[in-house]
């Protein structure tokens, strides 16, 4: 085992041998450091205000992503490259093009969350070269100000964009920093500790089950953006935490034909990029996972392990069908997703047991799918109802098989089997859907909370239900009034 982490700050090598397993970058880089540049705002990865760039290797090529600091455990930096605001100058004094772009174009005023934003846009600057607003605005939607209106910081955006990237130091830099990184990766099981608490963090798949087997009651961490706020907004003490983020293998993604099989590791931008081929629908709601800075920390593993009953993607992937795969030491296990959650923030995860892979059918040639997120945002809000349908009609154009599943209707993502059955048999029409909708009464009795009642949930989930049939059913109806008004001589 390797007693110490490292990783580098800028171009300085930094290693740590003692390490409390929960600290986070942020409180590293401020209070240790004295790099108050990088700010605390939410502490819950939702302002923006303490965005870092981190670099890592991925596929042996380096990759810069914007990252939040403020849920980030410093340990997990091992093997990495960090970047904060402080280091965008240069030696002469000289803004960095995005800084520029920002002073031009006057994208900063109270000036609190501008680091955040500069990291966010240098993130961007350094990893594509074509820039649409859209792809802007995504990249932007994890930082927020409350001052310049955006629109300031879209254009400075615009002309960073313009600037030349090959003779900026950064970019020069690369070949160095990915050789010392590659000298850095070893397949040595991380241990360091702060007294009786410990932090782990195996570079292999058996390792990992190795270790996982022999310390059941170890946290296990992923991207950190849902454990990260058990620590910085609900002040638990994790005594023993395993991180997965040095696994290369869990992060693999594969066309298996007929499926995508999807390593829990992967990220949500990686994933996001598969699903896309699966259906434009799931490419379009995982656009509003979290801001950019959640994504590429965010796991598809970790997002279902957390059991989260308002998570997003466990509805789309149970209407598909998905299936896990989970791993105790050298056995493996297959569960279909929607039986993995059991109750409220339980999971059918026995001691010793972790998520491997996801398992993703591809749709079926003439199928029905649709997704529908509500939430009072457009960007970084959580829903209040997320439906997921998905529907085969046979030859005929009867329903022969529904999966239909939701989010927010009750303590796990759940299907709507009354619902279900209420179309199996039928035309796809308004007296199905109809039915459909009355039936959602027996499979769910929503909560009232913060986010929406009882009764709005309920409608909603019906609401959305019809909107699946006008989206999947319109472009017919409107191909026969288009139909009939050529043989009425009106075409």
């Amino acid at each position: 085992m390797r007693e110490n982490v490292r990783f580098l700050l800028g171009d300085e090598l930094v290693e740590i041998a003692s390490c409390d397993p929960t600290r986070t970058v942020l409180d590293w880089l401020r209070l240790d450091r004295r790099r108050t540049g990088t700010k605390e705002g939410c502490a819950e990865g939702d302002c923006g205000a303490c965005t870092i760039v981190v670099g890592r290797l991925d596929g042996g090529r380096l990759r810069y992503e914007a990252i939040n600091a403020c849920i980030r455990f410093l340990p997990t930096l091992d093997g990495c490259h960090v970047l904060t605001v402080e280091h965008l100058r240069g030696s002469d004094g000289a803004l960095h093009p995005v800084q520029q772009a920002m002073v031009d174009c006057h994208g900063s005023q109270c000036g609190f969350c501008t680091p955040g934003f500069v990291m966010s846009l240098l993130a961007l600057w350094l990893n594509e070269r074509s820039l649409s607003v859209q792809r802007i605005e995504d990249a932007l939607a994890g930082n927020l100000c409350r001052c310049t209106g955006y629109q300031p910081i879209i254009a400075a955006a615009q002309r960073m964009n313009a600037a030349g990237r090959e003779q900026n130091r950064f970019v020069a830099a690369m070949p160095t920093i990915t050789a010392r990184l590659k000298a850095l990766a070893d397949e040595e099981t991380i241990a360091i500790g702060n007294g009786e608490r410990h932090f782990y963090a195996p570079a292999t798949v058996e390792a990992l089950a190795e270790l996982v087997s022999a310390q059941p009651q170890a946290t296990l961490v992923a991207g950190a953006t849902d454990v990260g706020l058990w620590v910085t907004k609900g002040m638990r003490r994790l005594d023993s935490v395993i991180s997965l983020g040095r696994i290369d293998a869990l992060r693999e993604i594969s066309d298996e034909g007929d499926h995508l099989r999807l390593g829990a590791m992967a990220n949500q931008i990686a994933v996001r990029a598969a699903l896309a081929g699966i259906s434009p629908q799931l490419d379009e709601m995982m656009r509003r996972f979290g801001g950019e800075q959640v994504r590429n920390a965010g796991t598809i593993g970790g997002n279902i392990a957390n059991g989260s009953p308002i998570g997003d993607l466990p509805p789309a992937l149970i209407a598909l069908g998905a299936t896990l795969v989970l791993r105790k030491g050298n056995e493996r296990r297959e569960l279909p997703l929607e039986a993995f959650f059991l109750d409220y923030r339980k999971q059918d995860r026995r001691p010793g047991e972790f998520v491997e892979a996801v398992l993703v059918p591809k749709l079926q040639a003439g199928a029905l799918y649709h997704i529908s997120k509500i939430s009072k945002r457009f960007d970084e809000d959580i829903s209040a109802v997320c439906g997921a349908f998905h529907l085969r009609l046979d030859e005929t154009g009867r329903v022969s098989d529904a999966r239909l599943a939701y989010g927010g209707m009750a303590g796990i993502p759940k299907r709507a089997k009354a619902a279900e059955a209420a179309l199996l048999g039928r035309s796809w029409d308004n007296a199905a859907a109809a039915a459909a909708c009355a039936a959602l009464a027996e499979d769910f009795t929503p909560l009232t909370d913060m986010r929406a009642s009882a009764a709005y949930r309920l409608k909603v989930a019906g609401n959305l239900l019809r909107r699946f049939l006008i989206e999947t059913t319109a472009p017919r109806t409107a191909t026969r009034v288009a139909g009939l008004l050529a043989e009425a001589g009106h075409g």
